[in-house]
């Protein structure tokens, strides 16, 4: 891709998502993602009503009339974008691929955090870590995201979600909103994710193709793995085929909606072809 057409994809996501972040996703991100703690703000006059527990001995003291601390909301957080660049994310068959709208859902997020003033940080990730951005605040830190989102080049094809995890662990030692974007066909992640969500505040987002649910009957099919990049010759016109893989996919599913459930993080769940933006503020609206 060259520089003119990653510059346009770039721009068209930023107008489309910035609005989404700007008009919808703004008060509900701060509202469910609270910040620290409370932080000294200044000191007023008493007025009937205020907390006396707040009342500053020496200013009132001083002035002979009492006066109260002023403490306000610390708001500055740290948000991370953990995201599956594996290969099972280049595949869709509606008007997306999953990557297209997870690169879509990352931006809007980040510039939720950026209306107001958090640090955004990136992790892609396969079955290693592909690229670190450590977290920093800003429009065009966000730009540098998306631009990496839309023309980054894994060095591998398969997924390890734990390593990711492990990775995000050893970088994070403060509390970060973490949202792990990917289709989470893996599994052996449940310990690493305890681990995360037990200093994190974890959200997992599950984007995923309604054709990966169920193979149809086509008879023989030429099939790819777009995770090892083996051909096989599937005859989906087996009813047992179908069943097993109906079954290894449901089994995938299961296991993603039980690890975070037991981990205590939260889940979205966000089909190609369905509204990403309901889905996004349905869940901030159920946390806040």
């Amino acid at each position: 891709m060259d520089t003119k057409e990653l510059l346009k994809k770039v721009r068209k996501i930023e107008i489309k998502t910035r609005r989404l972040s700007d008009h919808i996703f703004g008060g509900e991100y701060h509202s469910t993602f609270k910040g620290r703690g409370m932080t000294f703000s200044e000191v007023r006059q008493y007025q009937y009503g205020d907390d006396v527990r707040n009342i500053d001995w020496n200013v009132t003291a001083r002035t002979n009339e009492p006066h109260i601390k002023v403490f306000e909301e610390e708001r500055e957080l740290t948000m991370m974008l953990m995201v599956d660049v594996s290969g099972s994310e280049f595949f869709g068959t509606a008007s997306q691929f999953k990557n297209e709208v997870v690169t879509e859902i990352a931006a809007t997020l980040a510039f939720s955090a950026t209306q107001n003033n958090d640090k955004i940080g990136l992790i892609l990730f396969s079955d290693e870590i592909e690229l670190y951005i450590p977290p920093k605040k800003g429009r065009s830190h966000v730009l540098r995201i998306i631009r990496e989102l839309i023309e980054f080049h894994p060095k591998s094809k398969k997924t390890n979600v734990a390593e990711a995890l492990k990775f995000l662990s050893n970088v994070m030692k403060k509390k970060a909103i973490v949202f792990v974007l990917s289709d989470f066909i893996a599994d052996d992640y449940q310990h690493t994710l305890k681990i995360a969500s037990g200093r994190h505040d974890v959200t997992g987002i599950r984007v995923y193709d309604k054709h990966e649910e169920s193979i149809p009957n086509l008879g023989m099919v030429q099939m790819q793995d777009e995770e090892t990049g083996e051909y096989m010759l599937v005859n989906t016109a087996s009813k047992k085929i179908r069943m097993n893989y109906g079954k290894y996919y449901s089994e995938k599913v299961d296991y993603y909606k039980d690890s975070f459930s037991k981990s205590g993080a939260g889940t979205i769940n966000c089909r190609v072809d369905e509204s990403y933006v309901k889905k996004l503020l349905g869940y901030f609206k159920r946390r806040g």
